[in-house]
């Protein structure tokens, strides 16, 4: 059966909770997201509700050249390309989906990101950092199982799962290529979808 492909994104803002992780643990990436396509045009994960206020943070769906990234003129970052099966894939999507549907309720897991910031564990049901929920994400589709507490997962953690990566460098000058001979798209369902053109 045809194998589908996951994006999960690292970058390196220069917001203060970005300034603080990097001083704290030395890490070269401060943020995560994931994607279910190349292009990268719909990315999930946790951030600030308000572009200019980060002191109010919830899921969302993220876009390079909008939000707080389209204040950087540079974006350093890395995108890592994960193949799975198409079960493990339509898993993805459904996790994300749950996600979509309770988006007014679910809410950024700061007490969690100051514990993992002294390696303790701390997580809630409905509260996520942003590689906390990728983590997530891929834990409960079977994709990876870094056998860690969610909350101690950083964005640079994610490096550790297997795949490949397709990119690295200024993330505002990324261009997906077309290595396997389709048109470059991938299908999503229509929630997904749906929750992208908001």
């Amino acid at each position: 059966m045809e194998k589908k492909r996951i994006y999960i994104v690292l970058v390196r803002t220069n917001t203060l909770i970005s300034r603080l992780i990097q001083f704290a643990k030395k890490d070269k990436y401060t943020h995560a997201a994931i994607s279910l396509d190349d292009k990268l045009d719909c990315m999930y994960s946790f951030g600030r509700k308000y572009t200019l206020f980060p002191f109010i943070g919830r899921f969302k769906r993220e876009a390079i050249d909008k939000g707080i990234y389209k204040f950087h003129k540079t974006l350093p970052g890395i995108i890592l390309e994960v193949e799975v099966s198409h079960y493990r894939y339509q898993k993805v999507q459904s996790l994300v989906d749950q996600f979509i549907l309770k988006d007014d309720i679910l809410k950024y897991n700061y007490l969690g990101l100051v514990h993992g910031l002294f390696n303790r564990a701390a997580f809630c049901e409905d509260r996520f950092t942003c590689s906390e929920f990728v983590y997530y994400v891929l834990k409960e589709s079977g994709i990876s199982d870094l056998k860690v507490p969610r909350n101690l997962v950083r964005p640079q953690n994610l490096l550790d799962i297997e795949g490949k990566v397709v990119f690295r460098g200024n993330l505002k000058e990324y261009r997906p290529c077309n290595n396997y001979g389709d048109t470059g798209k991938t299908k999503i369902n229509k929630m997904s979808a749906a929750y992208g053109q908001a």
